[in-house]
């Protein structure tokens, strides 16, 4: 029983890494845009963050609801990086891997 827990954290954890990555590279690709080095008309560029945005938006939306309007300033991934970072942090804390 022990190692089948140990499985599912270990899966959780690769779950949590990969939502960290795709965080990472909508982020990196925002900057890209408005400062103008990736053009947000070219197909590629277009179909990349589109399915960034799809894959996000989800785990944004509950996030964005309880934030007060900023204007332009989006505190979504940076909150959804530290709500990953507390769960990492509660299970290697409980469950020791």
């Amino acid at each position: 029983m022990e190692n089948i827990l140990q499985s599912l954290i270990q899966i959780i954890f690769i779950i949590l890494d990969l939502i960290w990555y795709i965080i990472l590279a909508q982020v990196i690709m925002s900057w890209l845009i408005n400062f103008g080095i990736l053009n947000y008309n070219q197909p590629i560029v277009l179909q990349i963050w589109n399915s960034l945005n799809r894959l996000l938006e989800p785990l944004y939306r509950p996030i964005r609801s309880f934030l007060p309007n900023l204007g332009g300033i989006d505190f979504a991934p940076l909150i959804l990086i530290l709500i990953i970072i507390i769960v990492r942090i509660i299970l290697q804390n409980n469950f020791l891997i």
